[in-house]
This record gives C-alpha cells, structure tokens and sequence, in this order.
C-alpha cells in the first residue's frame, strides 16, 4: 500500500492500521522526512518512507518505482495527500494560492493513480488494486467563508472518484473515497485557526471532532475484500454533517 501524505495525521494512522493488517506499506511525504522515517521504524521492516512532491510528475514516477523495486507490484493506493491555507473569502484568493490548492489536492491524486493503474490493470498485466481517494466534507457543504478553493478540490476528487471507478473496473481495480468532517490532526495548524477542531466538532450532529484512527479503519475496510462490491462509493466520516 502507499499512503501519500502518510507522515502525519490521517495518512499516519491508515500506515498504522494497514501494517497490522498485513500491508507492506510506502509513507510518502514531501518535508516531513524525520516523522516519516521514525513511523517507518515504527512498523518494524513493513514499511519504507519516500519523499515525493505529488504535485510534480516526476516525483510520484519515481515514488512508484522505488515500490516496484522496494516492496513490489502495488495493490492499495490511498491518495491522503492534501492542503489546506489559511482561510479567506474567494475575493481575496490569488492565483498562486489556487495553482497550489489544485496541483496538490487534485493533479496529484490524478497523476497517482494513473500510475496506480498502470501497475495494478488487467489490461497491463496487473492482478487488480484498489483505490481509496481522501475527499473531504467541504466538497458537499462548500466551505463559505474559508475554504470554497479546498472544498472546490474535493469536489473534484468527489468526481475523479466517480469517473475513474467506471473506468477502471472492469480492469479489476475498484476505486472509492471517504469523506471525513473536522478530524484531530495536525492540517489545521495551517489554518490560522488552531481552535477550529474543537469549535466546529462540537456542533457536528455527534458532538465532537473525528480522530484520525477512525477514518483510517473506513480507509482500510475500501481497501479490504469486505467491501467486494463497493466501487465510486464517497463514503462521508463526518459525524453526521
């Protein structure tokens, strides 16, 4: 499995919880080296750590073959690599903020999975995959006031989702999303708002914030044979909004 964005937070805890469940697992990460390696020793030779920028193609080419080379043919892609920024009106958005919302969040999870696909395809002599996409609940709600460029994304990846499960399913690949609310981890530090979690948790129809572990056993449950049948599912993890 390679768990883009897998250094911290959502991505940290589906490299956790995929290497209990027998996974080999890839941490990518694009700065966060230290905490990468130090969660790779943590899984005991079941996982290595790589540095790739998802935004730029040649890195997540060469992300993908140091796979084939480390660990083997990829069966699990979890594209968790994500941004946000601090939030803002859209009148006050530039282009620079919008090139970098959209290169990372959607071009990145685009360019993953195309070479996801290229390995794990019937077609190209692949035994099948899958492919779990890491939304968010802003591609539904629209983060007004904040986030609309984020939420924009997501909305994207909402459809890639969609389009990408009709696409390759018949290639024996099945590819779904989850969308988590507000959730305990480190993102939101990026913010500008380190109150946010606990502010808007609280009015979330249970009453408080997601923790990461439990969007990472929706991540794994996609990626595991108990859900066979689920292919361009956008499954929300959101505490009822």
């Amino acid at each position: 499995m390679i768990v883009t964005g897998g250094s911290r937070g959502i991505g940290a805890a589906t490299a956790r919880l995929a290497a209990t469940r027998g996974y080999a697992v890839c941490v990518n990460y694009r700065k966060e080296r230290g905490a990468a390696e130090a969660l790779a020793r943590e899984l005991d030779g079941k996982a290595i750590a790589v540095a790739a920028d998802v935004a730029e193609e040649a890195d997540v080419v060469r992300l993908f073959e140091t796979v084939d080379r480390s660990l083997g043919p990829v069966t699990a892609l979890v594209n968790n690599a994500g941004i946000v920024d601090l939030g803002t009106r859209v009148e006050a958005i530039t282009p620079a903020r919008l090139q970098r919302m959209f290169a990372v969040n959607v071009f990145g999870s685009f360019l993953c999975a195309r070479e996801a696909v290229k390995r794990m395809s019937r077609r190209h002599g692949g035994k099948g995959g899958v492919i779990v996409n890491v939304s968010s609940i802003a591609a539904k709600l629209g983060g007004a006031g904040e986030y609309v460029d984020y939420a924009a994304a997501k909305g994207a990846i909402d459809t890639f989702t969609v389009g990408l499960a009709k696409e390759v399913g018949a290639d024996g690949i099945r590819v779904n999303a989850v969308r988590p609310g507000i959730i305990r981890t480190e993102i939101h530090l990026s913010s500008g708002d380190p109150g946010r979690v606990e502010r808007i948790g609280a009015v979330a129809p249970l009453g408080r914030p997601g923790e990461a572990e439990e969007v990472a056993r929706v991540i794994l449950w996609l990626a595991s044979d108990e859900s066979s049948y689920m292919s361009g599912a956008l499954v929300d993890v959101s505490g009822g909004r």
